[in-house]
């Protein structure tokens, strides 16, 4: 692959480690976030300090974009010095942030005014996912657009799927969010029940997690529920936020998601009591401290 100037937006748990997967593969990378000294050691590491998104987008072929909201999504493509501020004809842009399907028709129809591509990439797989380049990437934008960052998600990831014109991408990632949400009440609750019961929850662990119960969440972050880790792979802020676009865009839809109605409840629940820079699984808290 021909190296490219990629600007990358947003060098938190995940994006610090996508930056590194694009640096080792020869590409040239352009960081920005707000807290610099957090992209310190990216800088170190032969990545480009650029003052704004603007500058940053500037000289890019490639512009991903990897922050906490939507609201800090529109603000970094188009607040002042924003992305699309800075863009040139023929890049692309690429948000890969969990955020609404209508912000991704926004910013897909605007970069089409400027000559540009854009495709909504919200990624999956958390922490270690990015560290070990084996994120799941869902897609949506223009076929073209896609071709065209396909090779630079395969540096990150092992399951990249283009599902079609602009917020799909967010919407099969709110199809995911709506999947972990109910699945981590359940492998809380199972293992708070093994603990009650009496059984050495580690071994139940061994039983269950290849069987019909496996789930990657059972798997990676239940071990760590039993070692009292909440050490964020995903902020629970970030997920209850997920949560929430996922039940407006039910509502519009009509459709009733009572399970992440409850999931919902239960991490606002966590985040009021403190814990809304924690991962996802300290959910557990609320069986073994709470209840």
């Amino acid at each position: 692959m021909e190296p490219k100037r990629i600007a990358f937006i947003g060098t938190g748990v995940m994006g610090a480690s996508i930056v590194r997967h694009f640096l080792a593969a020869g590409h040239g990378v352009t960081v920005y976030t707000r807290t610099k000294s957090k992209a310190d050691p990216l800088i170190g590491e032969g990545a480009v300090w650029a003052e704004s998104p603007e500058e940053a987008a500037r000289e890019a072929k490639v512009v991903m974009t990897m922050v906490g909201y939507p609201s800090d999504v529109e603000d970094v493509y188009f607040g002042d010095q924003g992305i699309l501020s800075g863009i040139r004809p023929g890049s692309v842009v690429c948000d890969l942030t969990t955020s609404s399907p209508q912000l991704a028709v926004r910013i897909a129809e605007e970069t089409e005014k400027l000559g540009c591509g854009s495709v909504d990439a919200p990624v999956s797989g958390g922490d270690v996912g990015a560290r070990n380049g084996t994120l799941s990437i869902m897609c949506g934008g223009t076929e073209e657009a896609f071709r065209e960052v396909e090779p630079l998600f395969g540096l990150i990831g092992s399951n990249v799927i283009h599902h079609g014109q602009a917020g799909s991408g967010q919407h099969v990632k709110m199809s995911n969010q709506i999947a972990i949400a109910t699945n981590m009440i359940g492998v809380c609750e199972a293992l708070a029940y093994a603990v009650k019961a009496g059984l050495n929850p580690e071994r139940v662990l061994e039983s269950i997690a290849t069987g019909a119960a496996g789930s990657w969440s059972l798997s990676n972050l239940a071990p760590r529920m039993l070692k009292g880790d909440f050490a964020p792979g995903f902020y629970v802020k970030h997920f209850l936020k997920d949560l929430r676009i996922a039940l407006d865009e039910a509502k519009v839809m009509e459709l009733p998601l009572p399970g992440v109605e409850l999931a919902e409840q239960m991490y606002s629940d966590l985040s009021a009591r403190g814990f809304g820079d924690d991962g996802t699984q300290s959910l557990y808290k609320l069986y073994t401290q709470f209840s």
